[in-house]
């Protein structure tokens, strides 16, 4: 455990109590009051997006397009989607009654739940801070955000962001490292939505059990792509290259690896190296002067990906596009590997790096049997044009979602739960599923003027006994 500064324990805590007072008053606030609060936060996001192009090229050196199409895109729609359906989300929920409960009103309130608390990562800073922001403002909470450490730069701008548009008591943004979050997790807070990986999520898990506080965990895994023989071989290579190596591969939903059926290996491969090609360049210099390309997060990262490389190439991998790497740069070049033995360090963690393995098969089932012997991705794609095939490998796999002659856009779609399953997640985000993440759903029941259940009250006479022995046998019918 990091030791904790008592003067930043002291800041976490007296953020966390000024919260108090205004949790319990946002259970009164109206659709119409907090969708005021996200068009504001909407209007100086775009206010700031210049600030934001600089933030990024110095955190990640992420390119322009980049940031609009991975950062400021899913934000923006998440709160256009908000304001569209907020009245909704936020009307309780008439339900009918039950034989059992006949005589009664009942509706579905959702509360706030509280004081939150959203942990971000280092990959996607704005979007992963912001897109639980929305949805927690939607359904009316107090909220402390904490980014990683490890974009400065990014996080400057969305803390100015944050008290530009919100009071402290209500949303607060707070700096630090590990020493931090551990300090802001032993608090009691009504609600923790983290995103990172599995490892560190079991730590957030096991924290919020102190206080049996509720959790979303939107984690990661070995996510795997399946091109079978009737797949579109050149939309496939299209769509799973970019998959791949935008924001270099740091991507929680990025293609991990790769099954290719081995009677169109050959030609997938050709497609994909001439599209890396294109893309980013004809040589290893070009390709590390490309503008279009994004680096590692931090020179460890890039080591640890560099040796992953270097581990499968030892042991007998092929490097048939890129291998490069300079942590000291944290740079590591768009590759492609085959022949990776199962031995590999690759074979069994994580890349999270733009590193693509790919392996070629000859039955579905025993691909089918791989995945299923590992722990749930958080997504699984497959490409195929055979409805037989696609519903195969839905029925046989689990994965948190599965991508279909696509990859990455299922994250996009706001009528749509996003999250994982076991090692890969716990509950869900975007839209209204997001929503309840953040609410409670508070069963409400009312009696009336009659009620049949009064029959039954003690003292138990064979009249009484008959009754409850009808309804039984009602209920059974019915």
């Amino acid at each position: 455990m990091t030791p904790v500064d008592n003067a930043e324990a002291k800041h976490v805590q007296a953020l966390f109590n000024g919260q108090a007072a205004t949790a319990l008053a946002l259970r009164e606030s109206t659709a119409a009051q907090r969708a005021d609060k996200l068009e504001r936060l909407r209007d100086a996001l775009f206010a700031r997006r210049d600030e934001l192009y600089s933030a990024f090229q110095q955190d990640l050196r992420k390119p322009a397009v980049e940031v609009e199409l991975t950062e400021l895109l899913p934000v923006v729609d998440d709160i256009r989607h908000a304001l569209k359906h907020l009245k909704q989300w936020t009307r309780p929920q008439r339900v009918w009654p039950t034989l059992t409960t006949l005589g009664t009103k009942a509706r579905v309130v959702y509360q706030p739940r509280g004081r939150c608390l959203i942990i971000g990562p280092w990959n996607y800073p704005l979007n992963t801070v912001l897109g639980p922001l929305v949805s927690a403002v939607a359904a009316g909470n107090a909220v402390i955000l904490k980014p990683s450490e490890f974009t400065p730069q990014v996080n400057a701008v969305i803390a100015a962001l944050i008290a530009q548009v919100f009071d402290p008591a209500e949303v607060a943004l707070v700096a630090g490292a590990a020493a931090t979050s551990q300090c802001l997790m032993a608090l009691p807070f009504d609600h923790i939505f983290f995103t990172g990986s599995p490892t560190v999520g079991k730590l957030v898990m096991a924290a919020a059990a102190q206080h049996l506080t509720s959790v979303t965990l939107e984690l990661g895994g070995k996510s795997p792509v399946i091109v079978d023989q009737t797949a579109d071989l050149q939309t496939a290579a299209e769509h799973i290259v970019w998959a791949k190596f935008v924001n270099a591969g740091q991507t929680c939903v990025a293609p991990d690896h790769l099954y290719v059926h081995r009677q169109v290996q050959p030609r997938f491969i050709e497609l994909c190296r001439e599209l890396i090609a294109a893309r980013f360049g004809r040589d290893a210099a070009a390709v590390a002067a490309s503008p279009d390309l994004a680096r590692m997060i931090h020179t460890r990262h890039a080591q640890r990906v560099g040796a992953l490389i270097d581990d499968a190439a030892a042991r007998g991998a092929q490097v048939l596009v890129g291998g490069q790497h300079d942590a000291a740069t944290c740079y590591v070049a768009p590759t492609l590997l085959t022949d990776v033995p199962a031995d590999a360090r690759i074979a069994s963690e994580e890349i999270f790096g733009p590193v693509l393995p790919i392996i070629a098969y000859d039955r579905l089932d025993e691909v089918l049997a791989t995945i299923n012997a590992g722990p749930k991705p958080l997504a699984l794609y497959l490409w195929s044009n055979s409805a037989d095939t696609q519903e195969l490998v839905r029925t046989r796999t689990s994965s948190g979602g599965m991508g279909i002659n696509l990859c990455l856009q299922q994250y996009a779609h706001n009528n749509l739960p996003f999250g994982g399953v076991n090692n890969s997640g716990i509950g869900n985000a975007h839209g209204v599923y997001g929503f309840k993440a953040f609410s409670h759903e508070r069963a409400v029941l009312q009696g009336g003027p009659w009620s049949a259940l009064k029959l039954l009250f003690p003292p138990y006479t064979p009249r009484t006994a008959r009754l409850s022995r009808m309804l039984v046998d009602a209920v059974r019918r019915f």
